[in-house]
């Protein structure tokens, strides 16, 4: 009796539905409070993992190799010393070949020019040094050591060239399977963006990396032309830029881009084709060389071989019976 008259005697605001619903709004808010954590202890822990992460990476330092902790960064401090000696005549046809080579092992120019002159020196000193034993310093010495230099001042050149040769020959290689993907997502209905990074995340390849670099520009607000044309200008394949040029070409003229990677796509195989055959044909002449020089000495030693001692003697006894 004494609650029913102390319930009866609360105000009636006390019972309304808002009242309600405000006072069961506050006790759910208490209770997260009470259960959940609180915003400074995540901050906290957030940090505490993050120190815990930074000191792993730390541990972890020492564990590498000697090579990776000492070596390489030493060898690119000095790579870049030595390549801000170099003149800046040519840098920006190094920097065009560094890009077509696909930046091999993040160098730039710098360390570029920096290798160049640390090989000259390298093979000038060699020579000079591997002759001063033998020889005493001399005119002659000099020339040929400075000699060395040059080619040594070449080999990174060749080798960059030949970096580039290769990574061509990759993305020649992949271009076909690639254009039947693309051509099969862009009929399948999925957008020209799209199949560019489904195609970049079926395979790991030169080409795949360049789609996946121009959809990545396209995605910073790059336009899309500009960011095909990109590509052209990190690979200069040749077959690539048609199909680029092309697919340029019928974007600004509002073509269907499906018919066209159809008709790309074809162009290709059959260019893949005609290739194949030109190499198969290319072997019969490839093989005089080795079937010369190397495969019809082998086959007159192994079958007239033994017969050598049988004339030897023979010749003997004529020349002593004579």
């Amino acid at each position: 009796m004494g609650m029913l008259s102390l319930v009866n005697a609360m105000p009636g605001f006390l019972w309304s539905p808002l009242t309600f619903a405000v006072l069961l709004s506050l006790a759910t808010a208490f209770l997260w409070m009470a259960l959940g954590p609180s915003w400074p202890l995540s901050a906290m822990n957030r940090r505490l993992d993050d120190h815990l992460s930074s000191e792993q990476a730390i541990e972890a330092e020492p564990r590498k190799p000697f090579t990776a902790r000492v070596l390489l960064p030493l060898l690119r401090r000095t790579l870049r010393t030595l390549g801000k000696l170099a003149g800046k005549g040519n840098m920006e046809a190094t920097a065009r070949l560094l890009m077509q080579a696909g930046e091999p092992w993040g160098m730039t120019v710098v360390d570029f020019m920096g290798l160049r002159l640390l090989a000259a020196l390298a093979m000038g000193c060699g020579l000079t040094l591997g002759l001063g034993i033998v020889v005493p310093l001399s005119a002659l010495m000099i020339l040929v050591a400075a000699a060395g230099g040059g080619v040594g001042a070449f080999l990174p050149l060749f080798w960059l060239h030949r970096q580039i040769k290769r990574r061509k020959k990759l993305i020649l290689k992949a271009l076909p399977d690639a254009l039947d993907m693309l051509t099969i997502g862009v009929e399948a209905g999925l957008a020209f963006e799209s199949s560019l990074l489904r195609v970049g995340e079926r395979w790991d390849n030169p080409l795949t990396y360049e789609f996946r670099q121009a959809v990545r520009e396209m995605r910073v607000g790059t336009p899309r032309d500009v960011a095909l044309m990109r590509i052209i200008e990190r690979t200069d394949v040749r077959e690539l830029h048609t199909f680029v040029a092309v697919l340029v070409q019928a974007n600004q003229l509002g073509l269907s881009i499906a018919d066209v990677l159809h008709v790309q796509a074809e162009q290709v195989r059959l260019k893949r084709r005609q290739r194949a055959e030109e190499l198969a044909a290319q072997a019969g002449i490839k093989m005089l060389f080795p079937l010369i020089f190397l495969i019809f000495p082998s086959v007159m030693v192994v079958t007239l071989g033994p017969l050598v001692p049988i004339f030897v003697e023979m010749f003997s006894q004529m020349s002593g019976g004579g």
